[in-house]
């Protein structure tokens, strides 16, 4: 008996382990439901198709708030990446190369900008990145318009092309994934965050720079954000002003249940993914239920109360021990 107790909650604790039993829980019991339309390649590579681009941004997010951070401001991002690299190939002829390049240097401005006011002026994570969420919005909207299309050939098969019957976004979120996971687990500049999560000033005692550390922090989320914009607008081939609107939202759910604790210092890459995957799966089975839309944001804000109010019942049970 104290066996299995103990195995159940090794398993409840390790959040990869119990979110990887979930969801394959879940396909298990669509796959009976929805044994035509669920369980078919075409829906499965539609599946991940959907999640690369929450995905890539989780990656970022789950950095940030394993230091004890989060970003408000990715979703804009996504949409003005992809409107600055738009912009300057439909209105200048920008070669694709250097578009693609401006527009991930506007998003490592935002992420610079966002940590270094967070950093070192100490302005609250969230009220700032709430403010640069707006700004960069406005820009998105101001390069975007109502919408650019008609891109050059060379950057619609950045996010067109296939590879092993899968789009290229479906690649490049495994290869970030996979990437990010091994620094994240090897390497010591990554590993520094768990410390400045669990205890900041412990961490800034043991001669870790929290403030240059928390800034890279912000940098990397937005440029991973910036790549998520370039291959979305270039999978939709157009840059929209409402790309990436409410992503912020979808990407904290999915960290959030894939470990990541509001209080800093817990998570792992894998668990974004699968936080993301757990969250597609469930949208996708709303579709193929024919639930409505309205209903599908109800649903998504439900499961976003469940996960944090899962993590504080673990937090506290930690606490008792």
């Amino acid at each position: 008996m104290t066996t299995q107790k103990f195995t159940l909650n090794n398993i409840l604790q390790d959040r990869v382990l119990s979110l990887s039993l979930t969801i394959a829980f879940l396909m298990l019991v669509l796959t009976l439901l929805f044994p035509t339309q669920f369980a078919t390649w075409d829906n499965f590579s539609q599946v991940l198709l959907n999640l690369s681009i929450d995905t890539i941004v989780a990656v970022g997010m789950m950095i940030l708030m394993i230091g004890g951070m989060f970003d408000l401001s990715v979703g804009s991002v996504v949409a003005f990446s992809g409107g600055m690299a738009g912009y300057l190939m439909y209105h200048h002829d920008v070669p694709v190369a250097l578009a693609v390049l401006a527009g991930l240097s506007g998003a490592t401005l935002v992420g610079l900008v966002n940590g270094w006011l967070i950093a070192r002026i100490g302005i609250n994570p969230m009220i700032q990145t709430l403010a640069m969420m707006g700004i960069v919005r406005g820009f998105a909207l101001m390069l975007s318009g109502a919408g650019l299309q008609n891109f050059p050939w060379e950057f619609i098969v950045i996010g067109q092309s296939k590879l092993l019957q899968l789009q290229t976004p479906v690649w490049y979120m495994l290869f970030i994934v996979l990437g990010m996971n091994f620094l994240v687990q090897r390497t010591t500049f990554f590993r520094r965050y768990y410390f400045i999560g669990g205890n900041e000033r412990a961490a800034r005692l043991s001669g870790i720079q929290v403030e240059r550390m928390k800034i890279w922090a912000f940098v990397i989320s937005a440029v991973l954000a910036g790549i998520a914009g370039i291959l979305l607008s270039s999978r939709l081939g157009a840059a929209l002003s409402t790309s990436g609107r409410g992503l912020e939202l979808r990407v904290i759910t999915a960290v959030i249940l894939g470990g990541a604790s509001l209080a800093g210092g817990q998570g792992r890459i894998l668990g974004a993914f699968l936080g993301a995957l757990f969250m597609a799966i469930i949208n996708n089975a709303l579709i193929i239920g024919r639930v409505s839309g309205y209903w599908q944001k109800v649903i998504l804000g439900v499961i976003l109360i469940l996960a944090v109010a899962m993590d504080q019942l673990l937090l506290r049970r930690v606490s008792r021990k």
